[in-house]
């Protein structure tokens, strides 16, 4: 009897510790069924590139990523930070206010919320702006635009009112040196401009509310100052930016060989985000980079080359960190970058 009840026990024990050992594990590694991208409203770019990458991310495994669009990065960058949002796709620039809050302004200005638990997880392509007007109206310049009507304010959608006053300091100009159109968002601001309300607005390369406006009034992008001095005054009003000539005809608004700012798209988390949902991101978008090109020209830049980069303006997630240094694309340099951006909130 004895020997038999011990059997017993034995079996029971063993198939216990046999479940923890499986069960565990697989708990542990268990991925959500979707994870969400908050993005800037549909007719955007960013609402673009986040649809490319979700379509991606979701081609590739388990995960389905589903883009979420909201007024503008400064209405959904909370929600990251307290992590009710898992991912976002911001600029460079923005992210670094955002991240630092009250010690860094631009243009004596940060009303970006301050979201000090985000982290990058993947650096894009470079995101491509500037002035917009009618095409056939007087505005083709920077130096042109003293003195008209420009939207501003931007109060649902901050980042623009910072792309705004860095494409005026190409030309040395300022807010003072133009007559402001109150608009909540950069969609409204090319409303203004497509109704004749505004002679300048703004908005990106490439973006379907472009085309729109092309196709409703004709429009094209302002040529800003490409010149040392140029880009010497627009790297000193915002640090990040830099200038970049693309050749006539590439883009919607392109008429003639343009001057334009630039700086970087991101990827960005919440800190806390489970390493696997991190590294299942990550790994399909590094696997398929050459899937994303046909979805939009702007994601034809964003490649495993420009994942990493020592101008990082926020520190990269941990599991992002991990990934790209078994795929050998975290520079030792990386490391004391690292370790500068976490300092900024320790």
């Amino acid at each position: 009897m004895r020997t038999g009840r011990n059997i017993r026990v034995f079996f029971i024990t063993a198939g216990i510790a046999m479940f923890l050992l499986v069960s565990a594990p697989g708990q542990a590694q268990k991925l959500p069924p979707s994870t969400i991208i908050g993005t800037n409203p549909a007719g955007s770019l960013f609402y673009s590139v986040a649809s490319g990458l979700a379509k991606v991310i979701s081609g590739a495994g388990p995960m389905q990523a589903v883009v979420q669009p909201y007024t503008g990065s400064s209405t959904f960058l909370p929600m990251l930070d307290n992590g009710e949002l898992d991912f976002g796709i911001i600029n460079a620039v923005d992210m670094g206010m955002a991240y630092q809050g009250p010690k860094l302004k631009i243009g004596g200005r940060n009303p970006l919320p301050y979201t000090p638990n985000a982290r990058l997880i993947m650096r894009g392509s470079p995101l491509l702006t500037s002035l917009v007007s009618r095409k056939d109206g007087p505005v083709k310049t920077v130096m042109d635009v003293k003195g008209k009507r420009v939207t501003g304010e931007y109060p649902a959608h901050l980042a623009v009112w910072f792309s705004v006053y860095g494409s005026l300091a190409t030309g040395n100009l300022t807010w003072e040196d133009v007559k402001v159109v109150p608009v909540p968002a950069v969609n409204e601001g090319i409303d203004a401009l497509i109704q004749g309300r505004a002679d300048v607005s703004n908005h990106t390369v490439g973006s379907a509310k472009v085309k729109e406006a092309d196709a409703a009034i004709g429009v094209r992008f302002v040529a800003l100052d490409c010149s040392p001095e140029g880009e010497g005054r627009l790297k000193k009003a915002v640090p990040g930016y830099y200038l970049t000539t693309l050749k006539s005809g590439i883009s919607n608004g392109i008429v003639g060989d343009t001057c334009v700012q630039a700086y970087d798209m991101y990827l960005v988390g919440h800190k806390a985000l489970p390493n696997d949902v991190v590294h299942t991101v990550v790994k399909s978008i590094w696997d398929n980079t050459d899937k994303l090109a046909p979805l939009h020209p702007s994601l034809q830049e964003w490649t495993r080359e420009r994942a990493v980069t020592l101008d990082a303006t926020m520190p990269y997630h941990p599991a992002a960190i991990q990934f790209y240094k078994e795929k050998n694309a975290w520079p030792t340099r990386m490391d004391e970058t690292q370790k500068r951006l976490l300092a900024m909130n320790p």
